[in-house]
Parts: structure tokens; sequence; C-alpha cells
């Protein structure tokens, strides 16, 4: 799977890792993954924020401008407005910054929960009885949420209206 950002690169572990050595390995992939969805998850909300204001203002404005009564010149910014917030309105689902910051707090749970879980079983288990076999089930739950992440985020991008 093609991991969305090309500056969160995958890491090979070496081979032959201890079973708490392979643990470590998957928590430190959690924390990277968990690191990526933050960031992006910060990026959508504010842009989503920053063009939903622009929006309010831009309404505001041109039915304060239109409201005057003086229809000359004021009409005609007041009518500029209404069709730029028309544009405005139109980025929101093109870029789909608010569903694609959702995407990414689901990414982000998602990651915090199976960190949560691997934490809890290397904690609880003594390091001679860590399973491989319940950390590379681990491992394949972490490497579903990429490819749903993946997933989703492609069909996001081929949408026409850029929302699900």
């Amino acid at each position: 799977m093609t991991v969305p950002d090309p500056s969160i690169q995958p890491v090979e572990p070496p081979s032959g890792l201890a079973p708490l050595e392979l643990a470590k390995d998957l928590l430190s992939r959690i924390d990277r993954a968990n690191s990526y969805a933050k960031s992006r998850k910060q990026r959508f909300r504010s842009s989503s924020v920053v063009l939903r204001l622009i929006s309010m203002s831009l309404l505001v404005s041109s039915t304060i401008i239109l409201g005057l009564q003086n229809l000359g010149v004021w009409a005609s910014i007041g009518f500029a407005l209404v069709a730029t917030v028309t544009v405005v309105n139109t980025l929101e689902p093109f870029f789909a910054w608010r569903s694609r910051w959702v995407l990414m707090e689901e990414s982000q749970h998602q990651f915090y929960r199976l960190h949560d879980e691997l934490t809890f079983y290397i904690a609880a288990t003594p390091t001679a009885e860590i399973d491989p076999d319940r950390i590379r089930a681990i491992f394949d739950e972490y490497q579903q949420i990429w490819d749903q992440l993946g997933t989703r985020w492609l069909e996001f991008r081929r949408s026409p209206t850029g929302t699900q």
C-alpha cells in the first residue's frame, strides 16, 4: 500500500527480531502513523475553518451592503461579494477539507486504540511469553488501518464533490 504522504516512508525492520523488539518496532510504526494522522488532521481542520469563516464574512458583508438601500456602488459591491461567496462555497466540496479532517480523526483514533492494545499486551505479558503471532495480528490490523485510510483517501480524490 502506498502511504498518502511521501514524507512518511515505510521502515523495514531487521529480520529475526525477538518478540519484544518486534512489538517495539510495531509501536514505533504506530506512533509515526499517529503523528502523520494528527498533522494532516490539524491542517485539514484549519483549512475547513478558514474557508467557513471567509464564506460567512462575505455573506454577512454582502447582506449588509445590499440592505443599505442605496443601490449604486454598494449594490455592485454586494453582488460581487455574493458571487465571491459562491466561488468560496464551491471550494469546500472540491478540496473536502472537512471530510479529510474527519478521516484523519478516525484514523488517529484507530492508531491510538492499537497503540494502547499493544502497549498493554507488552506490559501485561512476561517478555519470554510474548507471542509473535499476536504481534503479527496487531501488525496486520495496523496495515488494515493504513489500507482503509488509503482507500478512503482515494475515494475522496476520485469523487466529483470531494465528499462521501
